[in-house]
């Protein structure tokens, strides 16, 4: 029988939001939201060179992961960074690389 492996729920955050992080297109969508306060979607898509319905998805994707907030103003929706949770997320990734002492190979 193999053994149960408890995460902690840093370690599941952390995995979701670098998981989030996985694809250039969605690390430009954050370069692109913490240069501003917010933006609309449409705007975001004149701005990227990927089709609407793929931003989208990179959109909920970030969302899913709490990286990014989204409130609904029809007929559009304005994103913003979820700052809490980018501070968390600069924590998590500092806690995991200040344990670490890298070496050059």
């Amino acid at each position: 029988m193999a053994e149960e492996t408890t995460y902690t729920f840093e370690q599941i955050k952390l995995a979701r939001m670098a998981k989030a992080l996985g694809h250039p297109a969605r690390v430009m969508i954050l370069e692109l939201l913490s240069s501003q306060s917010c933006c609309y979607s449409g705007d975001l898509a004149d701005d990227l060179p990927i089709a609407r319905s793929t931003l989208s998805q990179h959109l909920k994707e970030l969302k899913d992961a709490g990286l990014i907030q989204g409130e609904v103003l029809p007929p559009k929706i304005k994103y913003c960074l979820n700052l809490e949770n980018w501070v968390l997320a600069q924590q998590l990734f500092d806690k995991l690389f200040e344990k670490k002492t890298l070496k050059p190979l």
